[in-house]
């Protein structure tokens, strides 16, 4: 197995005020996410992610401006999108921002690319959400042809113009942009990252890890049919780090099942009870309690999954910018190192 990586996610939540419990506004969000990009180069993390929605409850709607602040205070971080919602964007534009991140960082800038859980992005786009997977479709095609930074000749498409010849600029060190591929589990997805040999990343947002073992070894399958060679997976699931499990489920949880219930209300779930949420933390896709027990169950998660790259997504609804803080230090001074110590004593298998 390669390196394992040890990374952070955000969407920039809108969090509340840590002694009044008043709502942030954007602004003040937004700044609170570069600091905490700054902290987590400072911590050692590998990787920090931005992802971006179009909604009041999240602040951050464009990850690139977001990363490009962050890269100017820091070194050695990489700099990333949780997710890139590449169907309501334009391949191209896409391209340019985040060649002229890498820039501007030095080659730190990479992107997930997905289809997006949300979709306010569509009509605010002027986007035909009845077209959801073509586009995502017609664009990933184009994103794979635009690698490499040669002149590009595309007309694959049907809801995009096609290139003649084309050049984009700025061009990279590297000649590309590393890419992931956002996936919550649909095997049609996982053989399309492969096809275009994109990295894979599992959203794991609910259930035992375990569950989505049959995606990874479809990758792994679907890579060695097409003989492409080897790709690295990684996991996104959210998490929160205290010092004691106890201290980390009792802060967490008002803010987890605020920010669930609201989602749920769009979707047609139940309120979150206790009892799942603690089931959740127990057995499941969150990643919540000491620096001990998360090191643990990183490990676990990565011994049977065999995954190259583990982002938490440390940001939580609600939780206020300061316990948001010490779960990044946690992360990277006591997780991490942790986690490794973990898989050197019991290296993967899988």
């Amino acid at each position: 197995m390669s390196e394992l990586q040890l990374g952070l996610d955000t969407f920039g939540d809108v969090t509340v005020d840590v002694r009044t419990g008043e709502r942030l506004g954007h602004p003040e969000v937004i700044r609170n996410v570069v600091e905490q990009g700054v902290l987590a180069d400072r911590v050692g993390v590998d990787v920090f992610s931005v992802g971006e929605h179009h909604r009041d409850d999240f602040a951050v709607s464009a990850p690139d401006m977001v990363l490009a602040a962050i890269a100017g205070r820091t070194e050695r971080i990489g700099l990333g999108t949780a997710v890139t919602v590449l169907s309501s964007d334009d391949p191209v534009r896409v391209y340019q921002r985040f060649a002229t991140l890498d820039a501007v960082s030095g080659g730190r800038a990479e992107v997930t690319l997905g289809r997006g859980s949300f979709t306010e992005s569509f009509p605010l786009f002027g986007y035909d959400l009845g077209d959801y997977d073509r586009l995502f479709s017609e664009k990933l095609d184009l994103w794979a042809a635009l690698q490499g930074e040669q002149p590009v000749t595309w007309d694959r498409g049907e809801l995009r113009a096609p290139l003649r010849d084309a050049r984009i600029f700025p061009t990279t060190a590297r000649g590309s942009i590393p890419t992931w591929i956002g996936v919550g589990g649909s095997p049609e997805s996982v053989v399309r990252a492969a096809r275009y040999g994109f990295p894979l990343m599992l959203a794991i947002i609910g259930g035992e890890p375990a569950r989505f073992a049959p995606f990874a070894d479809l990758y792994r399958r679907a890579l060695d049919e097409l003989e492409i060679g080897h790709r690295p997976i990684g996991v996104h699931s959210p998490g929160f780090v205290a010092d004691t499990d106890e201290e980390a489920r009792e802060l967490l949880f008002p803010h987890f099942k605020a920010s669930r219930d609201r989602i749920g209300a769009e979707r047609g779930w139940g309120p979150a009870t206790r009892e799942q949420y603690d089931a959740e933390v127990d057995h499941g896709a969150l990643f919540v309690g000491s620096p001990e027990t998360v090191a643990r169950k990183i490990a676990d998660a990565v011994r049977v999954l065999g995954i190259q790259r583990f982002d938490l997504k440390y940001s939580n609804g609600t939780l206020p910018h300061e316990q948001l803080m010490h779960s990044i230090e946690l992360y990277g001074a006591q997780v991490a190192p942790r986690v490794r110590e973990l898989l050197a004593a019991e290296p993967v298998t899988a």
